[in-house]
C-alpha cells in the first residue's frame, strides 16, 4: 500500500496530509474512548472510583498558593502606548532601546499609579577591621 509521493502533485500531496490528519485524529479518538472505557470496566470490577486511584486529581486544595494569574503592567513604551511590560522577565526590546536614549530612566517609563522600581543590592562594604593594640 505504499504511495508513491514524488509522483503526486503539490495539491495532492496537500489532500493526502490533510486526510491523514484527519485519519490519525479519528483513530486517536477511538483510542482515548477504548482505553476510558477499559478503565471504568477496571475501576467498576474493583468497586473504585479514579478519585479513589488518584486522589489528588483535580484537587483545588494541591494548587501552588503562589499566584500564577498575570502581573498588572508597570511600564509603557512612549512611543506606541499598547506596548507595555510588566518589570518581570526580560527587558523588551523597546524598553532597552528607550533607555538608551539620552534624559530617559525606568522611572520616566513608569505607568501612573505604578510602584516604584526596587533599589537593587549593592554589594556589602567590607570594613577595616580595628587591631587593639598591644600592651608594652
Amino acid at each position: 500500500m505504499a504511495i508513491d509521493l514524488k509522483a503526486l502533485s503539490p495539491k495532492e500531496l496537500q489532500a493526502l496530509i490533510e486526510n491523514a490528519n484527519a485519519q490519525m485524529q479519528e483513530a486517536r479518538v477511538t483510542q482515548v474512548r477504548t482505553v476510558r472505557e477499559e478503565i471504568d470496566a477496571l475501576l467498576k470490577g474493583a468497586g473504585l472510583t479514579i478519585n479513589d486511584v488518584y486522589p489528588t486529581r483535580g484537587s483545588k486544595k494541591t494548587a501552588s498558593k503562589k499566584g500564577t494569574g498575570s502581573v498588572a503592567p508597570k511600564y509603557r513604551n512612549p512611543s506606541n502606548a499598547s506596548e507595555t511590560w510588566s518589570g518581570r522577565g526580560r527587558q523588551p526590546v523597546w524598553f532597552a532601546e528607550a533607555l538608551k536614549k539620552r534624559g530617559v530612566t525606568a522611572e520616566s517609563l513608569l505607568i501612573d499609579g505604578a510602584p516604584k522600581a526596587a533599589k537593587k543590592a549593592g554589594k556589602a562594604v567590607k570594613k577595616p577591621v580595628k587591631r587593639a593594640k598591644k600592651a608594652a
